[in-house]
C-alpha cells in the first residue's frame, strides 16, 4: 500500500503525527499534499518531554519534519479494499486513463527512411 494513498484515504479522520524533533500533534487530518505536507484540524501539540501542551484550530506540518504518521486501522482496511477493486478492474486501467490512438510514436514502423 502506498503511503500517499493510506494518508488521502484518511482525509477528515484523526491522525496522530510525531515529528523528527519529538513534538506529536492529534488531530483531524484535513489535507495531504504529494510531498506529505498536511494540515490538521483541532489539533493537539505536545512537548517533546511531554510536558507541555497547546490546542490549535489549525495547524500545517513540513512533510520533510514527520517522522510517521499514525492512522485509525478502519482507513487502513478501507485503502486495502479500494486498492484491490481498483486492481481487479475488467480493463485492469484507472479511470480516466483512456487510450488515445494520436499519443506518443503512434502509427506503425515505417520501414528505412522516408514516409
Amino acid at each position: 500500500m502506498l503511503p500517499l494513498a493510506l494518508l488521502r484515504g484518511a482525509l477528515n479522520h484523526a491522525v496522530l503525527v510525531e515529528l523528527k524533533n519529538g513534538e506529536t500533534y492529534n488531530g483531524q487530518l484535513i489535507n495531504v499534499d504529494n510531498w506529505m505536507n498536511i494540515n490538521l484540524k483541532d489539533a493537539i501539540c505536545t512537548s517533546r518531554d511531554g510536558e507541555r501542551f497547546w490546542k490549535m484550530d489549525e495547524c500545517y506540518v513540513r512533510g520533510s519534519s514527520i517522522k510517521f504518521l499514525r492512522v485509525p486501522d478502519e482507513v487502513a482496511d478501507i485503502v486495502k479494499t479500494e486498492m484491490s477493486r481498483m486492481r481487479n478492474r475488467p480493463d485492469n486501467r484507472r479511470p480516466g486513463s483512456g487510450f488515445s490512438p494520436r499519443g506518443r510514436g503512434g502509427g506503425p514502423p515505417r520501414g528505412r527512411g522516408g514516409m
